[in-house]
């Protein structure tokens, strides 16, 4: 159980510093870079599951750790994929709202049958 502490504690620690960073960085304009950011407090709370299944891992006998440290991974993971589609979600909101209408066929009228008014 050490080896997965030890891999648990890294990742933890990967996941934080890219949370820490994206937040650290200046509000963007462009909307894949938004939900780059958006993604931050989704990272920082993968780093505290994944720290929570590393001392976990170190601290209880292996028996439980296995248990908790696989509940750790599976809702860390769980988690980064829930604020992915989150924060897509809310980039694509923000570029749709940034751009006007175009009407049903997308702004070409002539490519196809119905009009644009």
């Amino acid at each position: 159980m050490l080896v997965v502490g030890v891999l648990c504690i890294c990742a933890a620690l990967a996941a934080a510093t890219f949370g820490t960073w994206s937040l650290s960085q200046p509000r963007p304009a462009d909307p894949t870079q938004l939900a780059l950011r958006a993604m931050a407090p989704t990272q920082l709370a993968a780093g505290v599951m994944l720290a929570a299944g590393g001392v976990v891992a170190f601290a209880a006998p292996a028996q439980a750790a296995l248990v908790v440290v696989i509940i750790c991974i599976v809702g860390a993971v769980g988690t980064l994929a829930t604020g992915s589609f989150q924060s897509a979600r809310y980039a694509l909101s923000r570029t749709a709202a940034a751009e006007p209408e175009q009407g049903p066929c997308g702004g070409v009228c002539a490519a196809c049958t119905l009009s644009c008014h």
